[in-house]
């Protein structure tokens, strides 16, 4: 008796070793999934094809609907088909999902901004840097506020102050580089730029801008 018990214990942890086997096979096989939708989705988010790309993460998304890169994913597509309202939905997730998603509350401010609610945009841009007045994140958000109201000056300052406390910080390097050209440092607002790309080589407008200020001749300042 207590032999068949022992047998049939060790048939249950057979059994259960096998289930966890199974189990584990499947999430590998669905985080495999999301990983080959997110790349096309990428891939076709570069060549300018934002339904393909948006279908590509709407499919990804239904394998894990709680990914706030996903979800940011869905609302940049949206955002560049023209349907602000659906990408603001997608945003607010995203900062629902994951309230520290620096890109998703750019964004968003970029869109509030764009859809006439500026005020909107300043106030949320403000009451972020007051609850983290040393997030670099929101130092660079507040940078971009500063640009779109051509305190230029304002705008430099807040975002060296922000590279300060994060150096490599993507959209900080960009934000500083656009107020480079905007007071006639091209060159130094192309170093930036090719520093964010090493960074975060998926900004295809940074891209863009580098290649635009390489057509014009500009290039990196010489060391001193």
């Amino acid at each position: 008796m207590c032999a068949m018990r022992r047998q049939n214990s060790k048939l249950g942890e057979t059994r259960l070793v096998l289930l966890l086997l199974v189990c584990a096979g499947c999430a590998s096989t669905a985080d495999h999934r999301v990983k080959q939708f997110n790349d096309d989705g990428v891939f076709l988010f570069s060549r300018g094809d934002y339904v393909g790309a948006r279908d590509s993460f709407e499919a990804a998304l239904t394998l894990t609907p709680q990914d706030p890169a996903l979800v940011f994913n869905m609302g940049q597509c949206h955002d560049r088909l023209g349907d602000w309202r659906k990408a603001e939905q997608y945003y607010l997730t995203c900062l629902e999902l994951d309230v520290q998603h620096g890109a998703a509350r750019h964004a968003q401010a970029m869109l509030l901004s764009r859809t006439g609610r500026a005020p909107e945009a300043k106030r949320m841009v403000q009451d972020y840097v007051q609850q983290h007045p040393n997030r670099a994140d929101a130092l660079v958000l507040d940078g971009w506020r500063l640009r779109q109201e051509k305190a230029l000056p304002l705008a430099q300052q807040r975002l060296q102050q922000a590279l300060a406390l994060e150096p490599n910080h993507p959209r900080g390097l960009v934000e500083l580089g656009i107020v480079y050209e905007m007071t006639g440092m091209p060159e130094r607002a192309l170093a930036l730029y090719e520093r964010a790309l090493g960074r975060d080589p998926m900004q295809f407008e940074v891209a863009e801008r580098v290649r635009q200020l390489r057509g014009k001749g500009i290039k990196q300042p010489l060391p001193d």
